[in-house]
């Protein structure tokens, strides 16, 4: 599991990643908002710990520009403010926890485990949702999100990645696609499937490290990070 830490306090952030890794998470520690934004787009995680009072951008700032593009991945605030109408307001902006300092490493690991108990079954029956690595593929509004960026589809492009997306990491082939994306309504001796590959390999791929998109030579594609 992979934690990103917003803390800009030096010390407390090293004891943190500390304890996280000797408790088998994996944690990248960033010292200002807006740092933290850019990796969020670069890498995927399974849950943001932040402070509040940090640099650049504050961490309720933070949490509600994660919250435009990012409804599931778990939250927890961990800030010395601990008024009511603090907690609110991180509550209000869809954070998932907070905890006051100081607090004990323990009961931070305690809520943690106890966020991502809860955030697969929430995911895994969300029929509407598909998420593979950091592509997000909301199909009831028609949406698509690559590390938190927007990727604005035409609705054929659209179709072909939910049928990739859907076939989970089976390579289908373009028969299988002319099928079941173009319903036999082209035809079927053009490169117009693998036009459209390229259409979206130049959107979901282009500009990202993992690829996600891939051809298995003499069978078809298939869509998985590797």
């Amino acid at each position: 599991m992979n934690i990103l830490l917003l803390e800009d306090d030096l010390i407390l952030s090293a004891e943190l990643s500390k304890f996280l890794e000797s408790n088998n998470f994996n944690c990248d520690k960033i010292y200002d908002g807006e740092t933290f934004l850019r990796q969020i787009k670069n890498n995927y995680y399974d849950l943001y710990l932040m402070d509040i009072n940090v640099p650049k951008m504050n961490g309720l700032d933070v949490c509600q520009t994660i919250r435009s593009f990012d409804k599931n991945t778990p939250i927890i605030i961990i800030s010395a403010y601990g008024d009511i109408s603090d907690k609110k307001d991180a509550f209000t902006r869809l954070a998932d926890d907070y905890l006051v300092k100081p607090f004990q490493f323990e009961e931070l690991l305690l809520r943690i485990n106890s966020l991502l108990r809860r955030k697969v079954p929430s995911e895994s029956v969300d029929a509407d949702i598909i998420r593979i690595d950091d592509l997000i593929i909301n199909k009831t509004e028609q949406k698509v999100f690559r590390s938190g960026n927007e990727i604005a589809l035409t609705l054929k492009e659209f179709q072909l990645l939910v049928y990739l997306a859907e076939a989970q990491g089976r390579t289908v082939s373009k028969q299988q696609i002319t099928e079941n994306v173009w319903e036999h309504n082209f035809n079927t001796n053009t490169n117009t499937v693998e036009v459209y590959i390229n259409f979206l390999r130049k959107k979901i791929d282009r500009e990202y490290k993992v690829k996600l998109i891939h051809t298995r030579s003499g069978f078809g594609y298939y869509l998985n990070p590797l």
